[in-house]
């Protein structure tokens, strides 16, 4: 069905198109609010790998969910679609990455008289926990810790599914986050 393009820039008209199935409707709809959505998300990650994500989850979640969804205001509803996601991701990261929130807080009282020597010892601990990993989730923890690249990024070098890298991420936190929380807790009791 061809309409006039003013007649296909209204939200609620192409919502309507996008329900009876139509995939110009839902290009349209996604070119004009993408931008503007992904922009939302990357403010509040810093990530754009995982902006993208969650963008690409809302609009697939519309198509997918097109005659069953009954959306009256589209702006606000993607404005709560990425905030929601935005949180969720989050709180997923942060209890999944708990020590790391630790470690930031750590380094900042160096400044304390014998917190240089203690931030040595840990870090030697952290190095030594590092090599023990396994080589390729160790290269795989670096990259992403270390040098700060993507999850897609990392896949993309070594040639291996994101999933993989994630998988891999997740086991080699899980093994620090058991020893080092034993070394942190001590070298936090020393500190006070």
């Amino acid at each position: 069905m061809n309409l006039p393009e003013n007649y296909l820039s209204d939200d609620a008209v192409l919502l309507e198109q996008i329900a009876q199935g139509s995939e110009a409707a839902f290009n349209l709809l996604f070119e004009k609010y993408w931008d503007k959505s992904f922009t939302e998300a990357y403010k509040r990650l810093k990530d754009t790998d995982d902006a993208k994500d969650i963008v690409q989850e809302i609009f697939a979640h519309i198509w997918i969910n097109r005659q069953t969804l009954n959306i009256k205001n589209l702006t606000a509803y993607l404005h709560i679609a990425v905030r929601n996601k935005v949180f969720k991701l989050m709180a997923k990261q942060k209890s999944k990455h708990p020590f790391f929130n630790m470690l930031d807080s750590f380094s900042g009282n160096q400044s304390m008289a014998d917190s240089n020597l203690l931030w040595k010892e840990f870090l030697n601990a952290y190095e030594a926990l590092l090599q023990s990993l396994p080589p390729k989730r160790q290269v795989i923890f670096r990259m992403r810790y270390q040098d700060g690249l993507s999850t897609k990024d990392i896949a993309g070098q070594l040639g291996i599914k994101r999933k993989t890298i994630q998988n891999q991420l997740g086991k080699a936190i899980d093994t620090l986050k058991v020893s080092l929380l034993r070394i942190i807790i001590i070298v936090f009791i020393s500190l006070f």
